[in-house]
């Protein structure tokens, strides 16, 4: 899958992160004036849906953008695309630092869990701005977002460009045992941001976000791969120059 989501195939179970659906607020604030994207949204989801088939859908935190409070655009939009979501499989939310009053724009039967995490199967989902239940840290993977993770790539003119990544890798065990004792190690999974607006943070120039990724994560040694499936090695390789 050359995509920011990723597809469980044992559970039939499609995971996005990061929607932020009516971020085109917050930019037109900053003077960047751009429509609505949400129907782009929207088709790239169905296409998902199409290619996979899914029985469920997990959205990974952050389905909305705007905080405190709403515009009537963005709840009309929200309830648009997890309206269409539910018509595909069963709808799964995990909360996000967004996502304040997100069970009002949600259908009934969506099931929405505690922000700091649940399970399925052998993994463990959670959006990232909060630390972990103690349980996520006996799974074999976690699957987070939050951070919008990114590669700072810059060419012999030093030149700068940043590409969307995903990282994966382990946490420092001495800093997470103290935390979470039982812990087994599990591989750490960092999505990226489904939409393309979010930008992001650069794992080999800045600091990630969220306690997991900013405090246990060994983040210098995590690997990198681009959305097309490129490996690009691990963080601490990657060389800010040429």
């Amino acid at each position: 899958m050359q995509e920011p989501a990723l597809f469980i195939d044992s559970s039939k179970t499609l995971v996005i992160a990061d929607l932020h659906i009516g971020i085109e607020r917050e930019l037109r604030e900053m003077g960047l004036h751009i429509p609505s994207q949400t129907h782009l949204l929207l088709q790239h989801l169905d296409r998902l849906c199409s290619s996979y088939r899914p029985k469920h859908i997990i959205l990974l935190g952050d389905v909305k953008h705007n905080i405190p409070s709403s515009t009537i655009a963005e709840r009309r939009d929200v309830r648009t695309v997890v309206e269409r979501l539910q018509s595909w499989g069963t709808l799964h939310v995990l909360p996000g630092n967004h996502d304040g009053n997100i069970h009002k724009l949600l259908p009934k039967e969506t099931q929405i869990y505690s922000s700091d995490g649940m399970i399925q199967d052998t993994i463990g989902f959670l959006h990232g701005h909060r630390w972990p239940k103690t349980e996520l840290f006996e799974c074999e993977t976690i699957l987070l977002a939050h951070t919008h993770p990114t590669i700072m790539l810059q060419d012999r003119l030093g030149v700068e460009t940043y590409e969307p990544c995903w990282l994966r890798g382990h946490v420092l065990e001495e800093k997470t045992v103290k935390r979470y004792p039982s812990q087994k190690n599990p591989e750490i999974i960092v999505m990226p941001a489904f939409n393309p607006l979010c930008g992001g943070v650069a794992a080999n120039k800045d600091t990630l976000l969220g306690p997991v990724c900013k405090q246990l994560l060994d983040v210098d040694h995590a690997r990198v791969f681009l959305l097309d499936g490129s490996s690009l090695g691990k963080v601490k390789d990657i060389s800010l120059s040429r």
